[in-house]
Order: C-alpha cells, then sequence, then structure tokens
C-alpha cells in the first residue's frame, strides 16, 4: 500500500473513532492529548502525514480499536465489529419481565459500584407523581408496579454499602423542570414537587449516591447501566439489551468515566442547581 492511501485510510478511520465518540473535535483532541489544530491537520485532505507512533497508541488505547485498523493493515479492530459476536440477552419490558430483572440485577450488584444513564430521570428519585404520569403516559399498565420498584430501589441505596453514579445531560432536567417535550402535560406542582424530592434524596444520599450532568451540546450518549463486572444493560425503547462479556462492561465503563470527565454540574452541586430550578418554575 502506498504511503498517501495508508494515510487516507487512517483519517477515515480516525473521523468513524471521533463519530463513535460522541465528542466534538476539541474534546476528542484533549483525549488524545493534541491540541485542536493538531488533530485538524491530521483530518485535512491536504495532510501527508501520519500521526506520531504515541498520537496513534494513545488513540488504540483510548477508544478500544487496534492500530493495524488505524493503519489500514486489517479491515477488523473496532470492538463495534465484534458486538455482536459475544454472549448477549434481550429483554423485552412490554412482556413484563424485565421491570423484575431489573430490580434482580440491581439486587446482584448490590455490592459494586452501579453507574447509570437515566432515559429520563433517575429511577429511585422519581415521584408518585411522576412515575404514575410516565408509566400511563407509554400505556404500559404497570403504575403501582413502578411505584414499588422505585420504592425498592431507594431502600437499597440506603444501605451503607451502596453506590451509585449517575449521569445525564443537564438539558434532561432543564426541559422537565419547564414542562416540556413528554412532560408537556405535567402540572407546575408536580414538576416542583418532583425537584424538592430529588433535591431532598440528593441532600440525604450524597456522597454514596453522585449525580453529573454534562452539556449535550458537547457530548452524547445512549440510556444503559453498568451494574458493576457483571453486566452493561442497554435501554433501548422498552426493551433492553444486555452485554456480558467483559471487554463490553470495560467499554461502557470507559464511555461513562468520559462522560464524568466532561460533567459540568458535578454531585456536590446538584443541591443548588435543583434549588435553583425550582425558582425558575
Amino acid at each position: 500500500m502506498k504511503h498517501r492511501d495508508r494515510v487516507a485510510i487512517f483519517r477515515e478511520r480516525i473521523e468513524q473513532v471521533i463519530s463513535s465518540s460522541g465528542l466534538n473535535h476539541s474534546k476528542f483532541a484533549a483525549s488524545i492529548d493534541v491540541d485542536r489544530s493538531t488533530l485538524s491537520q491530521l483530518l485535512s485532505n491536504r495532510n501527508s502525514r501520519l500521526p506520531r507512533a504515541d498520537t496513534i497508541a494513545a488513540i488504540a488505547e483510548q477508544y478500544q480499536v487496534s492500530v493495524d485498523w488505524l493503519l489500514g493493515l486489517t479491515s477488523h479492530g473496532t470492538l463495534a465489529a465484534d458486538v455482536l459476536t459475544e454472549p448477549l440477552e434481550f429483554e423485552d419490558f412490554s412482556e413484563s419481565s424485565a421491570n423484575q430483572k431489573l430490580l434482580q440485577w440491581h439486587q446482584e450488584a448490590s455490592n459494586y459500584k452501579v453507574r447509570y444513564i437515566p432515559a429520563t430521570l433517575p429511577d429511585l428519585c422519581k415521584t408518585e407523581h411522576v412515575a404514575s404520569y410516565e408509566f400511563k403516559r407509554y400505556g404500559l399498565g404497570k403504575t403501582d408496579q413502578s411505584i414499588r420498584d422505585t420504592h425498592v430501589l431507594l431502600i437499597q441505596q440506603r444501605r451503607e454499602e451502596s453506590e451509585m453514579e449517575v449521569c445525564q445531560s443537564i438539558q434532561d432536567i432543564e426541559g422537565f423542570a419547564r414542562g416540556e417535550g413528554i412532560w408537556s402535560d405535567l402540572s407546575k406542582e408536580m414538576r416542583l414537587e418532583q425537584l424538592q424530592h430529588m433535591k431532598s434524596l440528593v441532600d440525604e444520599l450524597y456522597p454514596r449516591f453522585r449525580w453529573f450532568l454534562f452539556d449535550s451540546r458537547e457530548i452524547h450518549t445512549a440510556a444503559f447501566t453498568l451494574f458493576g463486572p457483571m453486566r452493561a444493560v442497554i435501554f433501548i425503547g422498552q426493551s433492553y439489551l444486555v452485554l456480558n462479556s467483559t471487554e463490553h462492561i470495560r467499554f461502557f465503563s470507559r464511555r461513562f468515566d468520559e462522560l464524568i470527565r466532561n460533567a459540568i454540574v458535578q454531585p456536590n452541586e446538584i443541591s443548588n442547581f435543583l434549588e435553583c430550578l425550582m425558582k425558575k418554575v
């Protein structure tokens, strides 16, 4: 393979890595310890050079791709290429099993840290009104069970040995406070009650319960949960994709770490953040 062809392949594959990471160019450059201008040069069609060996190694290590794949020596090498060949499970929430499965997974991980990216609000923080509203909205017919499950999760989190990290976008919480999107039919009183409830729980449970907020204009992610070292569970609509391999669990752990590094509201700031939101409702 000619040198210019290898450079072109490297450029295509680093663009794939950037796209998969969900980061903008500035944050991606920082993650591999180069400046923004260096990354721009690597991505330029006019560029005729490969990066330094330590830069290639940093990309491979940080984003779990092989050096051979980055340099065009093989067509395989990304974790994404292997996802469907590893052990997985599928739980269909619409058929009633997944909700109980979630509680089971939480209980099995009771001695480990649970790391959680919610689709809406953290489950253990929902008031009965919000849990009822959300489940009735999606027509699942399990309002009472949802409320009971929320109570079980909260009881478990109050145990001294429990540890949970939650990470989601600041826009999720601000949109809830303003009654936007799915929350448009939820009354102001119920939204205020929910915000106050979350503030009280944060004050009570910190630091065993740590909640981080990132800016979705800078980084984005799907909803997933890491149950210690045992499984990664990805929320896909009304169903769950469960990944059991060590490599996938490590991959999602690194992704969670990346989201935390980009957090603009830290756990010790959440209480004040929620209090400020309540004043604006």
